[in-house]
């Protein structure tokens, strides 16, 4: 068995390992980093549970291999949380909406609506369900889900607005 070795940021620690060519990246962040909020479900890239953002795209950590992330910074849903503990606008969005059920998915749809949000501060409806469509849920219907991206848009538009104006936070 060969193994190759790799260094990247993982939540922003440098992390350097060998692995075998064929690890997954999310086998590499669950079995190697104690990372267990990367889901894993379908293990084909349909589910989008194991999300994770890769130099901040959201990408199916399923269907890449942990060498293909060497120099790479990989935020999972662990890293998404202030160091503090307090929870990111999506985060909090989510559980404010009930944008979640059983929980297993929502890993993936944080990582997701992050990336979408950063790129995309004022989405309609039509482009969070866009944003969204490699991610599923079947617990819910999707409202809560799409009500929390909008509830986290205002929140993340308030912060920034906060921040170029040097007003603090109330």
């Amino acid at each position: 068995m060969h193994e190759e070795p790799i260094r990247l940021y993982v939540n922003g620690t440098p992390t350097s390992a060998s692995v075998e060519a064929r690890m997954t990246l999310a086998d590499f962040l669950r079995e190697r980093c104690g990372l267990t909020g990367t889901h894993l479900g379908c293990e084909h890239g349909a589910c989008g549970a194991c999300t994770v953002l890769l130099d901040g795209a959201a990408v199916r950590a399923c269907l890449m291999f942990a060498v293909q992330a060497d120099g790479a910074e990989v935020t999972t849903v662990e890293g998404i949380a202030s160091p503090d503990g307090a929870l990111s606008p999506v985060q909090s969005a989510l559980r404010e909406c009930h944008g979640l059920q059983c929980g297993f998915c929502t890993p993936g749809f944080v990582m997701s609506l992050t990336a979408l949000l950063r790129d995309n501060p004022e989405p309609t409806d039509a482009e969070i369900r866009e944003g969204l469509s490699g991610n599923f849920c079947r617990c819910t219907g999707y409202q809560g889900i799409v009500a929390a991206a909008h509830r986290a848009a205002e929140a993340l538009r308030g912060a920034d607005s906060r921040a170029s104006t040097g007003a603090s936070p109330q």
